[in-house]
């Protein structure tokens, strides 16, 4: 099997030659040029060197657009500061929606224009140039908590649920529009999937993500599907408490961080999504042994079962042995 067919019958439930490899590579595969992360992050052919190169150094079965999470913000006008070695960050202080009455003059960016969307296509479009057939091509989108806490800074944005409720469904439909718009065009571009990377989502309870998030995210997953693409659902932190609500979007793939369980989100979500994770991406990937690692990985896949997909809880820091890295993804080799 190619790694794009065996992405493929994952999703699709079908049998696999051995399990995918999809860890999450943004600094560790600049590194590996080496190349300075701000060009990783806003130049194309740096980032599709970087993950063409960690892919085949390591045997992954996709290359991916992540870089961070500011991408479309910076086309909307936001405020963000960027870094000669790590990645860029939004400057709350100066948050684009820091006023709620300027969402009534918020207009979408084109993801066609000059920017970082733009960018972002052009590494799908090198992708497809590069690998063709052979590997599954990823690319992303913010979810609406993490873009809205990107447009309008993550302290308001957890007050606003409670003091404006329905700026906050005019915020998430305002974003989705725009995601969906950006999701489009990245199919277009050649992308195999779409990741969706909601962090923020994680820092509110079960009634507040059911009430407000799902209704948006589930909208983003149907309308990534209806474009002929797959969804991975990418949200950090401690989702436990979400997995219920999280089982009713329909993703084709979800990833857990290491304080989620996998065996519990197994038992919530059922036996058709397939689930990525979970072992720390420090204390176990990056401070662990090769043997350790395996190990981990080896636990995972039992809480799992067999629709698993190998990959840490969260990005794969930059200081990783690649021995350990090896170690992980030689996990997936090594099992059908």
């Amino acid at each position: 099997m190619t790694s794009r067919e065996r992405v493929r019958a994952m999703y699709e439930g079908r049998p696999v030659d051995h399990l995918p490899a999809m860890p999450i590579t943004m600094q560790f595969a600049a590194d590996r040029l080496p190349a300075r992360y701000i060009d990783y992050c806003i130049d194309p052919r740096t980032m599709a060197e970087g993950q063409i190169r960690v892919a085949e150094d390591f045997g992954l079965d996709y290359v991916n657009v992540m870089s961070d999470p500011a991408c479309e913000a910076f086309d909307c006008g936001a405020a963000v500061s960027f870094f000669p070695g790590q990645p860029p960050a939004m400057d709350e202080t100066n948050a684009l929606l820091a006023d709620r009455a300027a969402l009534r003059g918020f207009r979408i960016p084109d993801p066609e224009a000059p920017g970082r969307m733009k960018a972002r296509l052009q590494t799908l479009s090198l992708y497809r140039e590069r690998v063709g057939d052979s590997l599954w091509v990823e690319g992303w989108v913010e979810g609406p908590c993490a873009e809205a806490a990107d447009l309008r800074g993550i302290n308001a944005l957890m007050t606003d649920f409670y003091d404006d409720p329905p700026f906050i469904c005019d915020l998430f439909g305002t974003i989705i529009d725009m995601e969906l718009l950006f999701a489009r065009a990245q199919v277009q571009a050649g992308a195999d999937a779409l990741g969706i990377g909601d962090a923020a989502a994680s820092l509110v309870g079960p009634a507040l993500y059911e009430e407000f998030v799902f209704p948006h995210e589930k909208r983003l997953v149907d309308g990534i599907h209806a474009l002929g693409a797959r969804v991975r659902l990418h949200i950090c932190g401690n989702t436990r408490r979400l997995f219920p609500t999280m089982a009713r979007l329909g993703c084709d793939h979800i990833d857990l961080d290491s304080p989620a369980p996998l065996d519990e989100a197994r038992a919530a979500m059922g036996e058709r999504v397939a689930l990525c994770g979970n072992i720390d991406p420090v204390r176990v990937l990056r401070d662990g042994s090769p043997e350790s690692v395996y190990a981990a990985i080896a636990e995972c896949r039992r809480q799992a079962g067999d629709r698993y997909i190998v990959g840490a809880g969260c990005e794969a820091p930059r200081d990783t042995p690649p021995e350990n890295f090896a170690a992980m993804v030689q996990f997936a080799k090594d099992h059908a």
